[in-house]
């Protein structure tokens, strides 16, 4: 029998389980301050309270994106640039609609006549065209409205390209005429050129210009010299465009002539030279062609100023003789017989008896 003073004591017992308490006799114990010591009690207690003030808590309300509330999950937020997006979007349509323009009741009215020359296709009208719309149309328009009309339709930007790409006047019946005269081709360029400097401000559109007037010189069929004469102006600025198109011209004209040169003095064919200098052939046809052209018309017109001088001065020499005979015909005025000289005297009247 072993003694209970030398027994080796259980150090590994457990202690009576407590009996376990619901939520409402605890949450007494807790309001009344009854229990146990503290540090058995502690984590009993804890638990409840803690449930107890999750349950007081209200509800965690939900992310209006869809998410948990954090931010981490749910829809991703707009991107900024959809978001100006649909700001400029909502402003576009809180704004006002902007009023189109109304047209004017004479170009409606030529539009039904002429469709064809006032209608979606724009043409340069032939000159005195005001005249004879008067005249075909008494009853439809005031000399005053069709004044007006044939203003704004001759100053719009589809009539004004018209005219700057040198295209045919037409008459009234749709016939083609004489081409536009090389002045308006050059105005109507300047013009278009100043209106989209206006819209594109801070754009340089100069080299535009300086390549459109080469094109519209060389479309004139007149010399470069001829061309700068008449389009010339007192708008310094228009001028000094014209000279660096003809600077420009003339820089590729010599470019053409030396290699028609170079061509004459190879001694070789037209595929040969090109392969020489690593060209087209067409190329090389084109441009020894077009130099060859423009001798010829160069000739030409140095023949026709030549006979036009020539003309001048026989017409010159032909007046001078004329005139010399005339005045070796005409009878001076002591010569001249004395009723033409001097006039008659009226004579007196006879006296008459009483």
């Amino acid at each position: 029998m072993t003694d209970a003073s030398t027994a080796t004591p259980k150090t590994n017992a457990r202690p009576p389980r407590r009996p376990q308490l619901d939520m409402a006799d605890q949450l007494k114990q807790l309001q009344a301050g009854t229990g146990t010591d503290a540090g058995a009690d502690a984590p009993a207690s804890s638990q409840p309270a803690e449930q107890a003030e999750q349950a007081s808590r209200p509800p965690r309300q939900k992310n209006p994106g869809g998410g948990d509330g954090r931010g981490g999950r749910g829809q991703r937020p707009q991107q900024p640039r959809q978001q100006q997006q649909q700001q400029q979007k909502s402003q576009a349509q809180a704004q006002p609609a902007r009023p189109q323009r109304k047209v004017h009741p004479a170009l409606e009215r030529l539009f039904a006549l002429y469709p064809k020359l006032f209608g979606a296709r724009f043409v340069p009208l032939k000159l005195g065209v005001y005249d004879e719309l008067l005249a075909r149309h008494p009853e439809d328009f005031k000399a005053e409205d069709l004044k007006v009309a044939m203003g704004l339709h001759a100053r719009s930007t589809r009539y004004l390209e018209a005219v700057a790409a040198g295209l045919a006047r037409h008459d009234l019946d749709g016939n083609a005429l004489d081409p536009v005269a090389p002045e308006h081709v050059h105005h109507a360029i300047l013009e278009l050129h100043r209106r989209r400097m206006q819209r594109n401000n801070g754009e340089d559109l100069r080299p535009q210009l300086v390549t459109r007037i080469a094109k519209a010189i060389e479309a004139s069929g007149l010399d470069r010299e001829a061309y700068a004469v008449l389009v010339r102006s007192r708008d310094a600025n228009a001028n000094a465009v014209v000279d660096e198109a003809l600077a420009d011209l003339a820089q590729q004209a010599a470019k053409r002539e030396a290699l028609l040169r170079a061509f004459e003095a190879s001694g070789r064919s037209e595929q040969e030279f090109a392969e020489m200098y690593g060209m087209e052939r067409a190329e090389v046809t084109r441009t020894l062609q077009r130099v060859r052209d423009d001798q010829k018309k160069a000739q030409a017109a140095a023949e026709a100023a030549e006979a036009a001088a020539v003309a001048a001065e026989a017409a010159a020499a032909a007046g001078a003789t004329a005139e010399a005979v005339a005045v070796a015909v005409s009878p001076s005025a002591e010569e001249a017989p004395a009723e033409l000289s001097e006039p008659s005297q009226p004579s007196e009247p006879a006296p008459t008896g009483n």
